[in-house]
């Protein structure tokens, strides 16, 4: 495949804190939440739902919060009304930077999101500046020191219907198309795979190499501000790291 990194780009996080454990909940609930308003909380009847807690296990949510907060959602008519925004920008040197956020208060996720690439030297571009740079795809990283046998995982990959696939840095990255992700990551479960990760992502289709110590170190600091913001649910960029 054309040198998709989202592998190198969370290797570093497979060892997360309590408190990076806690944040992450906090966004799926958020994702849980509008899912179950939205079609209701039998995962088995609604496909967005279903993608979402999915997500939750891949990222090592405990199958008993994920449980609380579908319960949660279902039996609570009020509550706040959270809509998904994306924004998109520049980084230092042009790095293409796309942030899904879901919010209750657009206002404050607006003046928040120009506050972060104003001050690590990017700006905010208008919708569709970066995007079309972008290829939406499903997007399942299996870990490699699990399920060592490489002609294996993309034999099975190919029978389940990926696109693509690729090895490398302990990892196995399977590609699908955006429509046919749910089917393909069901298909690979029954034959007791699990993931690292599994959602449907934003692909760069090139990737940029920021050369300059205090370009790298804004951002880093940038990506940091952004994962860090309750509001932010996926950041996607083409920044080689």
């Amino acid at each position: 495949m054309a040198g998709h990194s989202k592998w190198k780009n969370i290797a570093h996080k497979k060892g997360k804190t309590d408190a990076q454990r806690a944040k992450l909940f906090t966004k799926l609930s958020r994702e849980i939440i509008v899912a179950v308003r939205e079609g209701g909380p039998d995962i088995n009847n609604n496909s967005r739902l279903k993608d979402v807690v999915a997500k939750a296990r891949a990222g090592n949510v405990p199958q008993d919060n994920i449980k609380r907060v579908i319960e949660k959602a279902a039996g609570s008519s009020g509550g706040a009304n959270y809509e998904s925004i994306s924004y998109e920008g520049y980084g230092p040197s042009g790095v293409a930077v796309i942030v899904e956020t879901m919010t209750d208060n657009r206002n404050r996720t607006a003046s928040d999101m120009r506050h972060y690439f104003d001050k690590y030297g990017g700006n905010l571009g208008a919708t569709g500046c970066v995007s079309w740079s972008f290829d939406k795809k499903g997007v399942l990283v299996i870990d490699a020191e699990i399920f060592t046998d490489e002609d294996k995982v993309l034999e099975d990959a190919l029978e389940c219907g990926a696109e693509d696939f690729s090895s490398e840095s302990g990892a196995h990255e399977i590609i699908t198309a955006p429509e046919d992700f749910s089917a393909v990551r069901d298909a690979l479960e029954a034959r007791s795979y699990t993931y690292v990760s599994a959602e449907v992502e934003m692909v760069p289709q090139n990737y940029t190499i920021l050369t300059e110590p205090d370009d790298v170190k804004k951002m880093e600091r940038l990506l940091e501000m952004l994962e860090d913001n309750d509001d932010v649910q996926n950041v996607w960029h083409n920044w080689e790291m």
